[in-house]
């Protein structure tokens, strides 16, 4: 390593507390934990602060419809994040919530300091109100068609096709995603930042050179600081779930004012953990610290505008670098529930090692704004030519005929020396997010190891006594060049290095170690480092990432009928219940009902929760243990019966307000009864 010891605090995108992390959230999160990975083995001291980011409309209304608190759902979602995350041996020195009194301390230093600087001000702001959901509906609840490029179903803040932003009530057609319905629009005082009076400052700090990618820096030179930058409307009105506005009560921040600061808040809680020696004020007011932001491209305007000029406004020092990637495309194509492309990272971790796309991931990422796409079968062939045909074959091929390393080095050509000068060109691919780049030069490290395996040949070598000396040295290189590529390869593959330690009887802790050979050193007993692919785990991942086929369609006229299986099995498993007078039976209101719609419950095993109308505007929220035998797109748009004045029950997940009726035995071999045509959702069943 040249230079002195760089102090580094890393970041990236906080993940939403309202849902899992799939395949496309990874390719953030594996990169920046790579390259932190990088920079301590460097000798560095990077330390990776991320967060649950958890305010807003969107947790609100979630945690309303299962009848607990906010903070009950995001502590649960950030146990399934830390838990996915961890599968996925990414690292996090802390991972925090923006829901914590640091973040809210923070959050009210840096609203003063805006206060102070004259940058807020007020005024009424007209917004779109889903009177049915009776909340005003932030940008991401509203969708319709791009004011700018027609493209339909865009979000109600910026359009993923064009890129442009805009305000939601600009958007032709607009729906609200909470309820359906047609949003109306109202008045309500909001507080704004007044971000033009920083445009000279933000103009030079994103065009200074190495603050962003030359791809962004420019696209912000064009397409925001050429013209007057737009107030930033940083308050909600209650109901709200976030933090109160200290000198504007009933009003709310934004989640995209206090989302940035989270990372914050996080090093704040990280640095008063136990044995701690670390403070805030040396790493968040120090000029000498690196700050490094890992993003999407869809979240630039946020980090590369507003972020800076909060700071610039509060006094904290700048991010040294925002690191901008593209999205995540299966096949070429957009992740798909159909397709079984839309994988969450828990049901790839049931069926693949993570190695795997840790590795793809890192092989396809360069360091520009580009989408990465993840093709499968590229996958399996990547995986299992460069990891297992050629870096694990170096060692499966070799350490099985020693126990011990030669006490000298023997010549090999200038294998070692080369591998060990090629070290500052991986370096430097690594350092300016050039992963791709990295491991093409390493890839080629191996070539050049396997070329000396197959003219050497050690398995030929170990059938002759009289070359055992020989073959002790040949293992020696063989071993070392190895040895080099796993150092170098530890960022990516950090279960591979310590299995690799493990056998080689020596740490793998530092960059430098790919410069000097093992010498002397006794083996560990070998056994196998990773496996090939399996195509069929593939495949069980993909059908298990798509929805459940829908129920056979009926038999029509003229086709053969089955034979009818009326034999009493069911009713010999459940006899009838005692009988009830007429009486009885009136009192139970059977009514049809049209699902509109119906989504699983992350944390529970059985249920399905089912939006249904009776008609007109009266809805049921019901949650039916249905969860085993449909999926919820089977049943969206059903007609089904339901037990219409059943006493609300309250459960974990919020309060069911019915029963759909249905037969069978349970589990899979559940059958929701359906009207015959001609029934209309309120028809009372006699």
């Amino acid at each position: 390593m040249t230079g002195s010891t760089r102090r580094l605090l890393v970041t990236s995108a906080l993940p939403y507390a309202n849902g899992h992390i799939h395949l496309g959230h990874l390719v953030e999160y594996l990169q920046t934990d790579v390259w932190v990975r990088f920079q301590n083995l460097r000798g560095n001291r990077a330390t990776y602060i991320c967060a649950d980011d958890t305010h807003g409309t969107a947790i609100m209304m979630r945690a309303r419809q299962e009848g607990r608190s906010e903070a009950e759902l995001v502590a649960a979602m950030s146990e399934a994040h830390q838990r996915d995350f961890a599968g996925f041996q990414i690292r996090f020195d802390h991972y925090g919530s923006t829901n914590s009194d640091h973040s809210r301390k923070l959050c009210e230093r840096i609203w003063a300091s805006l206060r102070g600087a004259g940058l807020i001000k007020e005024r009424e702001v007209t917004q779109l109100y889903d009177a049915e959901a009776k909340v005003f509906l932030a940008d991401r609840f509203v969708k319709g068609t791009c004011p700018k490029c027609g493209t339909p179903d865009q979000y109600g803040d910026s359009c993923e096709k064009c890129s442009s932003t805009y305000s939601a009530q600009d958007l032709i057609d607009p729906v609200s995603t909470l309820s359906g319905s047609k949003p109306e629009v109202r008045s309500s005082p909001h507080l704004f930042v007044e971000i033009e009076k920083l445009r000279p400052f933000l103009t030079e700090w994103t065009q200074e050179p190495g603050r962003l990618q030359p791809e962004i820096a420019n696209y912000l030179k064009g397409h925001f600081l050429a013209e007057e930058l737009r107030d930033w409307d940083v308050s909600r009105p209650a109901p709200y779930f976030g933090f109160e506005i200290p000198d504007a009560p009933g009003h709310y921040w934004y989640v995209w004012f206090d989302a940035p600061i989270g990372y914050m808040g996080s090093t704040a809680e990280w640095c008063e953990k136990p044995g701690n020696a670390e403070r805030f004020e040396d790493l968040w007011q120090n000029e000498a610290v690196e700050i490094h932001h890992f993003i999407g491209k869809d979240i630039v305007y946020f980090h590369t505008l507003f972020w800076p000029a909060m700071l610039k406004a509060s006094g904290f020092p700048l991010p040294k670098r925002v690191q901008v990637h593209g999205m995540l495309t299966v096949n070429g194509e957009k992740m798909s529930k159909s397709r079984g492309t839309f994988v969450l990272a828990s049901t790839y971790l049931k069926h693949l090692d993570p190695s795997y796309l840790r590795y793809y991931y890192m092989a396809k990422l360069g360091s520009r704004v580009e989408d990465l796409d993840l093709n499968l079968e590229e996958l399996v062939a990547k995986v299992n030519s460069d990891l297992v045909g050629k870096v694990v074959n170096l060692a499966s091929r070799t350490a099985r005929f020693v126990t011990e390393l030669s006490p000298s080095y023997p010549d090999d050509g200038g294998l070692f020396a080369s591998a060990a000068a090629a070290g500052d060109e991986i370096a430097d691919a690594y350092e300016s997010c050039d992963f791709a780049r990295a491991m093409r030069t390493i890839m080629a490290l191996a070539d050049r190891a396997n070329e000396l395996v197959d003219q050497k040949q050690p398995w030929a070598l170990k059938k002759q006594p009289e070359k055992l000396g020989e073959l002790r040295d040949v293992c020696t290189i063989i071993l070392n060049l190895y040895r080099q590529i796993v150092v170098y390869l530890t960022p990516v593959l950090p279960q591979l290095a310590e299995q690799s330690r493990a056998l080689l009887g020596a740490p793998l802790q530092s960059w430098e170690e790919a410069k000097t050979p093992l010498l002397s050193v006794k083996l560990g007993e070998f056994s196998h480092l990773m496996q090939r692919v399996d195509p069929k785990k593939l495949e069980a991942m993909i059908e298990e990432s798509k929805p459940e086929a829908p129920p056979a369609a009926p038999v029509t006229e003229g086709a053969a009928t089955p034979a009818l299986a009326d034999d009493g099995a069911a009713l010999a498993a459940e006899p009838l219940a005692a009988e009830c007078s007429i009486d009885d039976f009136t009192k139970v209101d059977l009514r049809v009902a049209r699902v509109i719609n119906a989504e699983h419950i992350p944390e529970a095993n059985k249920l399905l929760k089912l939006t249904v109308s009776l008609g007109g505007d009266t809805t049921r929220t019901i949650f039916a243990g249905i969860k085993a035998a449909y999926a919820p797109e089977q049943l969206i748009g059903r007609l089904v019966v339901v037990v219409a004045n059943l006493a609300p029950r309250k459960m974990k997940f919020g309060v069911s307000e019915g029963m759909v009726v249905a037969a069978g035995a349970g589990g899979k071999e559940v059958y929701v009864l359906s009207p015959d045509s001609g029934a209309k959702p309120g028809h009372r069943v006699h």
